[in-house]
């Protein structure tokens, strides 16, 4: 069914004044984006939490780290701001914070986004045509969708759920319109698709070999940090427990023509303090080899709103902080900011009302 003939059949009575709020162009939504926004930040929480162990190991840790990348609630912050661009100047938003301009590149770090594809496909297809029932949780409505995912790659379903998950949040932050709109063609090398996820875990595990007598040697070891395992040229050396921003500066090539923002090595860096938040990576593989969190970066990490937990190796680190005490892979965010303590001074407002905009009564279905 046309698109224009899927949004006829549910009509929302929102005002054009919370829709702008909300970041909605259309005055209408599926019965599907209806149910998404109504799903608050600690929701998408909630059903992480209850799929993350259905998700293969090889997308485990990537599919929490894509979500930490995208937050629902700075999306939310700026979409619902008066003046959006003055808002991101404020919270000191560098790079490229909008997931509406990485629709088919920001999971380009998940083994499953060569099923993305399939995984857009079957998210926009739900979207346009069904209705959650009633009581549907976020994660039982993500399982429903993901069935139609692996059967179309032909998968097991533990492999494209990380990718499922993605591509329902992506939706629910960019807009059916929006969405559907983006071109599915995904470029990756041949020798990419070849490697399994068995492989890639052991990749991750692998440490770097340190001679005949490596098992001597204390603070000449070095160690590979990986910053994109699509590439073979992404990775540069760290000393044992050396921070992994200081290994990245050493590695001369010029990054900027990638991002703007990488002058010293491929880590984006500035005050090698953990004060301005810039350097931060999530860990793919080797979390454990990684120095604990200190004091300092374990609070600087959560008023920069990148993460909110006492782990003592989290998933996202201060590469400015963070020792090597082994190989590593990282992946590195798009942008940086520091937006921490604005939601929960934004939220009891701004929440309530953006539940009762989602909330309005339905006027009925045609069709």
């Amino acid at each position: 069914m046309p698109r224009a003939a899927q949004c006829a059949k549910l009509r929302v009575s929102i005002s054009p004044t919370n829709l702008s709020k909300l970041g909605i162009i259309a005055v209408q939504m599926t019965a599907f984006e209806i149910f998404l926004h109504r799903q608050d930040a600690s929701a998408w929480e909630q059903a992480l939490t209850e799929l993350r162990n259905e998700i293969h190991e090889v997308d485990r840790n990537a599919t929490e780290i894509w979500l930490r990348f995208y937050p629902l609630s700075l999306h939310e912050l700026l979409a619902t701001a008066e003046d959006a661009e003055a808002l991101a100047r404020k919270l000191l938003l560098e790079g490229d914070y909008r997931l509406a301009n990485q629709i088919n590149t920001s999971h380009r770090f998940l083994y499953a986004h060569r099923f993305w594809a399939q995984a857009k496909r079957a998210v926009q297809t739900h979207a346009e045509s069904a209705t959650p029932e009633p009581h549907e949780t976020l994660a039982a409505s993500i399982r429903k969708i993901n069935a139609s995912v692996a059967d179309d790659a032909k998968q097991d379903q533990s492999i494209t759920l990380g990718i499922t998950f993605v591509a329902v949040m992506t939706l629910r932050q960019t807009g059916l319109a929006v969405f559907a709109a983006a071109p599915e063609e995904l470029a990756l090398e041949r020798a990419e698709l070849k490697r399994t996820p068995d492989q890639i875990l052991r990749e991750r595990a692998r440490d770097n070999g340190q001679g005949l007598f490596g098992f001597l040697k204390t603070e000449n070891k070095t160690w590979t940090v990986t910053f994109d395992e699509s590439s073979s040229d992404a990775r540069f050396k760290v000393i044992h427990s050396e921070e992994i921003a200081s290994g990245a500066a050493r590695d001369t090539r010029d990054w900027s023509k990638v991002d703007a923002r990488r002058t010293e090595g491929p880590i984006p860096v500035q005050c090698r303090a953990a004060a301005c938040g810039t350097c931060w990576v999530g860990v793919l593989g080797g979390h454990e080899k990684l120095s604990p969190v200190s004091r300092l970066e374990g609070t600087k990490i959560k008023e920069f709103g990148y993460i909110n937990t006492d782990e003592e190796r989290p998933l996202i680190r201060l590469t400015c902080m963070a020792q090597a005490t082994g190989a590593v892979s990282v992946v590195i965010p798009p942008w940086n900011g520091f937006f921490g303590k604005i939601p929960g001074q934004w939220s009891e407002a701004q929440e309530a009302e953006r539940q009762a905009s989602a909330g309005q009564e339905v006027e009925g279905f045609k069709g």
